[in-house]
């Protein structure tokens, strides 16, 4: 299987599984962001992921936009949408979906 392949179907499941967690609680209370950070800072278990993914979050973002001045990947924007609407286990693997592409888009114009 093709590692693009592979980078969008993570993509999907690391865009589903997490809603399927979040979604209940979203037609319970709604978007109440007051008790979404209450339930994220209930303990030091829960204090410690929500900051790893809020640090792995921001430096997948200062990434993508480092690594536009290498490569222009197209659509760079969704990755970057997908990790603010999500999380990393979406905007992560669907940066890496689009950045084959885009090498695949210039090997095949290279002739290569």
């Amino acid at each position: 299987m093709k590692i693009k392949i592979s980078y969008f179907l993570l993509f999907i499941i690391g865009s589903v599984i997490p809603y399927y967690f979040f979604l209940p609680f979203l037609l319970k209370h709604g978007l109440d962001i007051k008790l979404i950070i209450s339930e994220l800072t209930a303990n030091n278990i829960s204090i410690f992921f929500g900051i790893d993914v809020i640090i792995s979050a921001i430096v997948l973002i200062i990434y993508i936009i480092y690594d536009q001045s290498k490569i222009k990947v197209q659509y760079f924007a969704l990755a970057i949408l997908a990790t603010l609407t999500i999380g990393v286990s979406s905007g992560l693997p669907l940066y890496l979906f689009l950045k084959e592409r885009t090498k695949d888009f210039l090997r095949n114009l290279n002739g290569n």
